[in-house]
């Protein structure tokens, strides 16, 4: 500890104000697709192991804030998703009449949506994409969340970001209903102005 000094500390004086992150961008269906994208180069992922109770899955959603876990297998490769509404909605209950388990037996492997029922769009096309482009993807697959992928340094298909729809509501300040495919572009613009 001989190395180092201490630092000069202070009493503050005056009006003293606190830091806070700049607010989320505000977007637009115009806004370049990248500003609704969690970046993953950026941001960690939450993950969560198959193998853990789906209750589990669910305390952990609601600490760190998010509304969706990717599911990592013990190489750390992807094996899917699990999201709020698979925990909240109906899975649970046909997967109980189906195998005649108890709520708590339910692990997140029994109700995620596996890897090769995951819808993903490249990074090359999100590059050259507007926030109306991943709504319209949203709201035809009647999805919460898209996947992004671009080829890691060693040329292996990589997740690098994810679109929730939760997120772009909340920055583009309205609900999306996704109870009728939009057909166009329009249609999405006549929606959000309407509210």
């Amino acid at each position: 500890m001989f190395d180092y000094h201490t630092l000069s500390a202070r009493c503050p004086t005056g009006t003293v104000l606190v830091s806070h992150p700049p607010q989320s961008k505000s977007v637009t269906l115009e806004s370049s697709a990248l500003d609704v994208m969690t970046d993953l180069r950026l941001n960690d992922a939450a993950v969560i192991d198959p193998h853990v109770s789906m209750e589990f899955a669910n305390s952990y959603m609601i600490q760190r804030g998010v509304r969706s876990l990717l599911v990592l297998n013990q190489d750390h490769s992807l094996t899917g998703i699990i999201t709020a509404t698979d925990i909240l909605g109906e899975k649970p209950l046909r997967f109980i009449q189906d195998r005649r388990v108890r709520h708590d037996e339910i692990i997140v492997s029994d109700i995620m949506t596996p890897l090769n029922r995951l819808e993903v769009i490249s990074i090359k096309e999100v590059q050259n994409s507007k926030v109306g482009h991943v709504v319209a993807s949203l709201r035809d697959t009647g999805r919460q969340h898209i996947l992004v992928m671009e080829n890691n340094v060693d040329n292996k298909p990589s997740v690098c970001g994810i679109f929730s729809l939760t997120q772009i509501e909340r920055q583009l300040g309205v609900t999306i209903s996704s109870a009728k495919v939009a057909e166009n572009f329009a249609e999405i613009e006549e929606m959000l102005i309407a509210h």
